[in-house]
């Protein structure tokens, strides 16, 4: 039987002070440190609660900050 390929995708973002977390739709977390994302990492808290979800789950926005991250380089940085 051929394995399918499935795009991971983002269902919930949490962004503390410190690290950048994320839920996927097949319940895998994925976090990275928020030191690797400076327009985050200089954001205020309420800035890094306004986020939403791009592309059906494959990136993320943050219009505040004008900062996008796409799930697939979060799961690079591994």
């Amino acid at each position: 039987m051929p394995t399918v390929n499935l795009e991971p995708l983002a269902v919930d973002v949490i962004c503390t002070d410190s690290a950048l977390c994320v839920v996927l739709a097949d319940g895998r977390e994925i976090s990275a440190p928020l030191v690797g994302f400076p327009r985050l990492q200089k954001a205020t808290p309420t800035q890094r609660k306004e986020w939403r979800l791009i592309g059906g789950g494959i990136g993320i926005h943050w219009e505040a900050v004008d900062e996008d991250i796409s799930i697939e380089s979060l799961l690079r940085l591994k």
